[in-house]
């Protein structure tokens, strides 16, 4: 067990700080819903009942939306561009291991099983990366959209006003208003770090080169 703890710490604690996170969200938000049913005059939620509502899956899956978005793009950009000087990119004009062709290491006893395999499983497994990251994006996107619908039609019912569908929800500035203000920080986010790691350092970080490795290094 500590050996699994040890090898596995960083995801475990990863996971730990998204379940606190989620909880903390869950039952904050459910307080926050609770107050605005208050005030309409109407009775309270309870907090299983407050995973189904709009209140909670719009907001859940809009930040997911932006964090898959983030990832998949990150992982397609890095293909294809270069940053000089920077540890997240592959050097430019040289021979990169990630480029090299895995029926090289068809032999090879560790390599993964879809290396042994060849043909379309091969091909696929090439890219499983960037097509479960973009699958998880399109996954939250639909159910941001559908949570950003449900949460609408709660506020009218409310409001004695009459209910949209996702379609119309889909050509509200509302709903993209919600999905850009994310998307801008994500990118914002990923590009400051891209050039922030040319030239400052964090050591012990393998998402830095060494302390002394001149600014012009790129890649590990």
């Amino acid at each position: 067990m500590r050996r699994f703890l040890k090898n596995n710490g960083l995801s475990i604690t990863l996971f730990a700080l998204f379940l606190l996170s989620i909880v903390g969200q869950t039952l904050t938000g459910w307080r926050a819903l609770i107050e605005e049913l208050r005030l309409h005059g109407l009775p309270p939620v309870g907090l299983l009942d407050y995973l189904t509502t709009g209140h909670f899956l719009s907001a859940t899956f809009e930040n997911w939306e932006s964090e898959f978005l983030q990832m998949s793009v990150y992982v397609l950009l890095t293909v294809i561009l270069v940053q000089k000087g920077s540890s997240e990119s592959k050097t430019p004009g040289e021979s990169n291991p990630e480029d090299e062709a895995p029926e090289k290491q068809r032999a090879d006893p560790d390599a993964p099983w879809p290396v042994h395999r060849g043909g379309l499983l091969l091909r696929l497994y090439s890219h499983s990366l960037s097509l479960a990251l973009v699958t998880l994006f399109a996954l939250s996107f639909w159910l941001h959209l559908a949570g950003s619908t449900r949460r609408s039609n709660e506020e009218a019912l409310r409001h004695h006003q009459p209910t949209k569908t996702m379609a119309e929800t889909l050509g509200d500035p509302e709903f993209w208003y919600e999905s850009f203000q994310n998307w801008q920080s994500e990118f914002l986010s990923m590009g400051l770090l891209m050039v922030l790691g040319i030239y400052l350092r964090e050591r012990g970080s393998p998402e830095s080169k060494p302390v002394a490795a001149p600014h012009a290094k790129t890649g590990h």
